[in-house]
């Protein structure tokens, strides 16, 4: 049981796992910034129309009452977060990307038959579709 403890703290403690924890509790904050920008500022534009406030966009048919302005906001928000966690990876790799230099094309492993035009491996001598003899390279 102790081997049990030592192995589940040494996961709970890896760098991983605690990048995550923070990333959780930043995503929960700033879903609230996000929350408030649509409910305050976006939802007002979008509903000059009418009312101020999305969600009382309803559609009645029979008793069944559709609230698609609660919808619709909740799909704003989820662009706003998806454009911004985006930005935000492309950011990132940007710089994780600085004073990496670009890796070397790797060499060639193939090459072409002058007579056939096929395939071939770079060291063969003869070409196994059309049995010509290559030249040395």
């Amino acid at each position: 049981m102790k081997k049990f403890f030592e192995e589940f703290k040494a996961f709970a403690l890896r760098g991983n796992v605690m990048d995550m924890a923070v990333g959780v509790i930043i995503g929960g904050a700033f879903t609230s910034i996000v929350g408030s920008l649509t409910e305050n500022l976006i939802d007002p534009i979008l509903g000059a129309a009418g009312s101020t406030d999305l969600s009382a966009f309803t559609w009645q048919i029979g008793g069944i009452e559709l609230r698609y302005g609660a919808f619709l906001s909740s799909v704003i928000n989820f662009l706003i977060m998806a454009l911004v966690l985006f930005c935000l990876l492309k950011a990132i790799n940007k710089l994780l990307s600085i004073g990496h230099k670009p890796q070397a094309p790797a060499a060639p492993t193939t090459k072409k038959c002058p007579y056939c035009c096929s395939e071939i491996s770079i060291e063969a001598t003869k070409c196994a579709h059309c049995a010509s003899e290559l030249p040395r390279s």
